[in-house]
């Protein structure tokens, strides 16, 4: 078993009326099964309302199955006995970091939860120092949150996570509401967290170039996981994505309408770098 398992999870919204009588059911999840293994870096996709959310919300037990379950290290969601566990073993990361930043300096709100997991003080400043290096940020240590950019701000949420020791790190579309620079600083401190920590990363976004360098990428729509693979493999799929509402990386959008045009490219091709050396592969002969 992996870091993380879902077997037939269902969620359902449920609508009440001024009774509390059930008037309306919206099958959010729907028999989700998904196997993620320990030190993993797992891309999931998807439009919006496609439930990808509401999965990341179960990762962490912000939501219980309405059916099925979700097992973190071991651990069911629904044990009331173990929430304090499963939460320290994945760590959750939104989309706005003023939602997540309540210190008045960086290494108060970075210290913050290793304090309530009652860490002695020596190991608490020990991990805040270690998180902020971690994702870049250790100059800013005595700064105010307020004074920095979103994409500090959001390095800032990761380390006050990781300062907590998880395993695994669950990021709700965290780049979501960053300019350009402020996701490249966001998916640049992610990645180093997996290569360098070996830490479990599920990211949970609708930047497909965000995940071209993911282990596996699970694509959902309508509740349901409708394609997985790599990111070679989903992405040589063009058409399929643009059935689900999806775009591509632009590399791999490029070589593809090149590939239409009748250059001799290869699928799924993923970065600007590659796209550039099969061009003048495919020129050269």
């Amino acid at each position: 078993m992996g870091i993380i398992k879902t077997k037939d999870l269902v969620y359902e919204y449920i609508r009440r009326d001024d009774d509390g009588n059930p008037v309306d059911v919206t099958t959010a999840l729907d028999h989700v099964n998904i196997d993620i293994r320990q030190g993993e870096f797992i891309g999931v996709l998807g439009h919006n309302g496609s439930g990808k959310s509401t999965f990341a919300k179960h990762l962490n037990a912000i939501l219980y199955p309405s059916e099925g379950e979700v097992i973190v290290d071991g651990m069911n969601t629904t044990d009331d006995d173990k929430l304090w566990n499963i939460r320290s073993t994945a760590g959750m990361v939104f989309q706005n970091p003023d939602n997540q930043i309540i210190g008045q300096l960086v290494d108060e709100d970075v210290g913050f939860g290793p304090e309530n997991l009652g860490v002695p003080t020596n190991e608490i400043i020990q991990r805040v120092e270690e998180s902020l290096k971690a994702v870049g940020m250790f100059e800013y240590r005595h700064k105010s949150p307020g004074k920095l950019s979103g994409g500090q701000k959001q390095r800032v949420s990761i380390a006050g996570v990781l300062a907590m020791h998880p395993k695994c790190i669950v990021l709700d579309e965290p780049t979501a509401m960053l300019d350009p620079s402020g996701r490249h600083e966001v998916i640049r401190a992610i990645r180093a967290l997996n290569d360098v920590e070996k830490i479990t990363v599920i990211l949970i976004t609708h930047y497909m170039d965000e995940v071209v360098h993911a282990d596996r990428i699970y694509v959902m729509d309508k509740g349901s996981v409708v394609m997985q693979g790599t990111p070679r493999e989903i992405f040589s799929q063009v058409e399929t994505l643009e059935k689900l509402r999806l775009d591509v990386p632009v590399p791999t959008r490029i070589a593809w309408e090149l590939k239409k045009k009748g250059i001799n490219l290869p699928d799924g091709i993923l970065t600007r770098e590659e796209l550039i050396k099969e061009i003048q592969n495919a020129v050269n002969t």
